[in-house]
C-alpha cells in the first residue's frame, strides 16, 4: 500500500491535469462576466481555482490561516495563460513539499479562522483532502461558467459532450 504523502501526491497531479486543461480557456476578455449577481466573476473564480494549491502548502509549512493576519488576495490574473501559468507555479510549490515530509505531519492539527472566530479546526491530511475537494467543485463551477459562454469545455475523468461532438 502507498504511504499516504505518496497517494496524496498523486491525486494532486491526476487532478491538476484537469484543472489545468479548464484554466487555460479562460478568455481575458470576460472576466468581468457572472452567471448571477451573488456569482464570482469569471475572473475571480478562475484566480480562486489557481490559487487553491496553495493551501497545500499552508498544510504543509503552517498551523493555521488567520485572516485577519493574512487577508485572502490571489494573483491577479487576465485569461488562461496567466492563470495556467499561476496554477503552475503553486502546484511546483505544493509538491516540493511532499518529498520534504512524512505521513506524521498529517496527524497535525490546522486551523482556518479569522481572528477569534475559527471556522475550521482539522488535521492536516483534512487540510489538503479539503484543498483538493475545493480546487474539484469549482473547477466544475468554472466548467459551468464556461458552458454558459459557449465556449466548449474539455472532458476531465473522460471524454466531454463537445469533444465527442455531442
Amino acid at each position: 500500500m502507498k504511504a499516504f504523502l505518496e497517494a496524496l501526491y498523486a491525486e494532486l497531479e491526476d487532478e491538476s491535469i484537469g484543472t489545468r486543461k479548464m484554466l487555460a480557456l479562460v478568455p481575458a476578455d470576460k472576466g468581468d462576466w457572472k452567471p448571477h449577481a451573488k456569482s464570482m466573476t469569471l475572473k475571480e473564480l478562475g484566480e480562486h481555482v489557481a490559487d487553491l494549491p496553495t493551501w497545500v502548502t499552508l498544510a504543509f509549512t503552517t498551523d493555521e490561516l488567520d485572516f485577519v493576519v493574512n487577508p485572502y488576495n490571489p494573483q491577479e490574473c487576465n485569461g488562461g495563460e496567466e492563470l495556467v501559468a499561476y496554477f503552475d507555479k503553486n502546484i511546483a510549490e505544493a509538491k516540493s513539499h511532499f518529498a520534504k515530509n512524512n505521513d506524521g505531519i498529517l496527524d497535525e492539527t490546522w486551523s482556518l479562522k479569522n481572528g477569534d472566530e475559527i471556522y475550521m479546526q482539522i488535521t492536516k491530511y483534512e487540510t489538503i483532502r479539503h484543498a483538493y475537494g475545493q480546487m474539484i467543485h469549482h473547477r466544475a463551477q468554472l466548467g459551468v461558467y464556461l458552458r454558459l459562454l459557449n465556449i466548449p469545455i474539455p472532458g476531465v475523468y473522460g471524454p466531454s459532450a463537445d469533444e465527442m461532438g455531442l
